[in-house]
């Protein structure tokens, strides 16, 4: 199959079924097409659409974004996890607004100077929104070419990724290249998926090599497995005479950073640094059962350690007097970016 007839094969699918109705398709600017990529990267639609349409609404241009305080955009974040997207789509929207009067680059080159947009995102922004021959490389279009090309092995090898670079390049076309750049997304991830792909569905079956081969599932192939590390944390869970809960800020690069967390140590013999550090006795103290969570590179195993202050009517002078200290109350909750557990855990407090 020939470019030409490749490209055709695809648009002519995309017509009948490709997806047309999400609500990022519905104004193709640059703003709203960039915010949607960021979100998409490495999370499925049906979880991106309730955030896309809550951050548009409360951000309807990059002018509004750049102005937003951080922890406001982290709010809107919350629950979507990988927060340094969130992180360099703040600083993007503040370098266009002031540096760039507002306007996006229009190629490639210029977009992946921007902080969180890459090669692939750089390529969906100015195919979708400035109709540029662009080509686009996420793990949806990675799929469907390795298995198209039975191109082998893991494509977080760089000899790997780029034969498929060079593959998306020479079939991408001029013409109508924003519905081209979305087709091979809806390819993906509707039909050829990673473990039940529709072979008989899809319009590249006739030249699919690993169809022909009989093995799409074996493309692309896997990293080598590797077993993760596990770290360990306490949360301490410090209620005030008020009913309120002590928060902290992290710091802005890190784990979870600018992310609002209970005060936290690695083992249960530092909790007693911890108190000190706060500056405060517990006058009561229950550990709860582990919990996990998993992170692309570790798991965190995490207790929370349910405590109240000594003194019940004041509140230590040492503690929330920090900026990177705040007393949030569950019932009447601040708009602040947490992370997964720590919104969880609020969640069952209140």
């Amino acid at each position: 199959m020939r470019p030409p007839q490749f490209q055709k094969a695809v648009l002519d699918w995309f017509d009948q079924y490709g997806r047309t109705n999400l609500p990022w398709q519905q104004d193709t600017g640059a703003y709203p097409v960039w915010v949607s990529e960021i979100m998409l990267q490495q999370t499925q639609v049906t979880t991106v659409i309730p955030y896309f349409e809550r951050f548009m609404q409360s951000f309807p241009t990059v002018h509004d974004l750049a102005a937003a305080p951080l922890d406001d955009v982290l709010h809107h974040w919350t629950g979507l996890g990988y927060y340094a997207r969130a992180r360099n789509l703040h600083k993007t929207a503040q370098h266009v607004a002031t540096q760039l009067k507002g306007q996006f680059p229009d190629n490639v080159t210029q977009l992946i100077e921007l902080p969180g947009i890459g090669r692939s995102t750089a390529g969906a922004i100015s195919s979708i929104a400035f109709k540029n021959q662009a080509s686009i490389l996420d793990g949806n279009v990675k799929r469907v070419l390795a298995r198209f090309s039975a191109t082998e092995g893991w494509p977080g090898k760089r000899e790997v990724v780029e034969k498929l670079w060079l593959i998306a390049e020479t079939l991408t076309p001029l013409h109508r290249i924003a519905d081209y750049t979305q087709a091979m997304m809806d390819l993906g991830a509707t039909l050829c998926t990673r473990s039940s792909p529709s072979c008989s569905e899809c319009p590249l079956m006739s030249s699919c090599v690993a169809y022909k081969q009989g093995n799409p599932k074996d493309y692309p192939g896997k990293k080598a497995k590797k077993k993760l590390p596990v770290k360990t944390a306490y949360f301490l869970i410090l209620r005030n005479a008020l009913g309120e809960l002590l928060l902290e800020q992290n710091p802005p690069m890190g784990l979870w950073g600018g992310l609002w967390i209970f005060p936290q140590c690695e083992t249960e013999s530092e909790l007693s640094q911890l108190y000190l550090r706060l500056g405060v006795e517990p006058g009561s103290q229950a550990i709860q059962a582990v919990k996990r969570h998993t992170f692309s590179h570790f798991h965190l195993d995490y207790q929370p350690i349910h405590a109240t202050m000594l003194k019940a009517g004041t509140s230590p002078a040492l503690v929330a007097e920090s900026s990177n200290q705040v007393w949030y109350n569950p019932q009447n909750p601040l708009s602040l970016g947490m992370p997964a557990p720590i919104k969880a855990l609020l969640a069952n407090i209140a």
